[in-house]
């Protein structure tokens, strides 16, 4: 006879169910691996040494600092749960840091988080997490992993504003089988409560704002460190053709920005596109930053079967904060799609992720790219008339 799912779905007692919990040394984190432990499972916590410079700034709550894994030792000290610290510099400055900096330096916004999930948290860790026997690995993410007719799926969180799937979107299905996200069914008061209530010191620690190895905000001085020669000065462009004035890198600029351009003009102006080569800024007004259609790479697709040539209206986010918007996908050769948008959107910059939702469901996503003429090319004439109506301006 098979016994009951425990509750992180398997067919046997929690005692005999090994979960990795990665411990941040945040409150999220910190109560994931605490209710696990009062379940009854055995825990063990995994704190990453990513990058301090959280503490060689003196600022604390970059989510790697090394206050962070003093806290996340001392919260695996109070539950009475085996911890380990591992140390992942190398993989992250090679895997994050240093896309990073390149990402800027093309002119592209980065999205570190992402990359970090990605490249080592989902894919370093969660290995490591295999090797020492685990069933699962849970974190501390605000979103929700639920069993369909096919598999797991990936949910929204049920309070919008922690909702963090934007910021999976990159988790693949043999991923998404072996993760657990416990907190995403409740809120975050309800999160810092039971923090009190298990005894832990971080259940009023504040949450982290910054990217862990930019805490003071200042990412252009950390690029700049990476690829010295990042802010080499260059010309402001309006897009209709005059110079406006000098800027001290592009590294300074995004797409959809407005303020600290450094240049007067008699209406507000907009960073419309970067031309890092060139050392080139132009700007304009907000209707220049209007987009219709944009194409997408190295797309994941998470939904039960595989992405169709064309998916009908979906909703989409490029921004982790913003309300979803109606849009239709296009799948085009290369892993790439075509997404196109049923009314125009501002400040669509390349970098971003655009990631694709039905209802609570994330579907998938890719990264943003510039709609370059190698974007489009070996697209059948048919679906390029069928995606654009034969427009090829954006």
């Amino acid at each position: 006879m098979t016994s009951a799912l425990n509750s992180l779905g398997f067919a046997k007692p929690p005692a005999e169910t090994r979960v990795v919990v990665a411990m941040s040394g945040g409150v999220d984190s910190s109560v994931v691996a605490g209710l696990l432990h009062r379940e009854g499972y055995e825990v063990i916590g995994i704190t990453l040494q990513l990058y301090d410079h959280g503490a060689m700034v003196g600022k604390k709550g970059a989510c790697c600092a090394g206050q962070d894994i003093h806290d996340a030792r001392r919260v695996a000290e109070t539950l009475g749960i085996p911890h380990y610290v591992l140390n992942y510099e190398s993989r992250f400055r090679d895997a994050v840091m240093e896309d990073f900096a390149d990402t800027y330096l093309a002119g592209e916004t980065p999205i570190p988080c992402v990359k970090c999930n990605q490249s080592v948290k989902f894919k370093d860790l969660l290995t490591t997490a295999r090797e020492l026997g685990a069933d699962c690995m849970a974190t501390g993410h605000y979103v929700r992993r639920e069993t369909g007719a096919n598999g797991a799926e990936l949910h929204q969180a049920a309070e919008f504003g922690k909702d963090q799937s934007y910021f999976l979107f990159a988790t693949t299905r043999e991923q998404l089988d072996f993760l657990r996200f416990p907190l995403g069914g409740q809120s975050k008061d309800v999160t810092r409560q039971m923090a009190a209530d298990l005894g832990l010191i971080v259940h009023d620690k504040p949450d982290s704002q910054d990217i862990c190895f930019v805490p003071t905000g200042g990412y252009a001085d950390v690029i700049e460190k990476l690829r010295p020669g990042a802010s080499d000065p260059g010309d402001i462009i309006h897009i209709d053709g005059y110079v406006l004035g000098q800027h001290n890198g592009v590294i300074h600029y995004t797409v959809g920005q407005r303020k600290g351009l450094g240049v007067a003009a008699g209406e507000p102006l907009y960073v419309v596109r970067l031309e890092p080569a060139e050392r080139r800024v132009w700007v304009g007004p907000r209707s220049a930053l209007e987009k219709t259609r944009f194409v997408i790479r190295d797309v994941n697709w998470l939904a039960d079967a595989a992405m169709p040539e064309r998916t009908g209206e979906v909703m989409i986010k490029w921004r982790s904060s913003q309300q979803p918007q109606p849009a239709e996908f296009f799948r085009l050769p290369g892993n790439r799609a075509l997404v196109q948008l049923l009314q125009p959107q501002a400040a669509i910059a390349p970098g971003q992720a655009c990631v694709a939702y039905d209802g609570s469901r994330v579907l998938g996503g890719g990264w943003i790219v510039s709609m370059a003429p190698d974007a489009v090319e070996n697209i059948s004439q048919e679906l390029w008339m069928l995606a654009t109506g034969g427009d090829v301006h954006t």
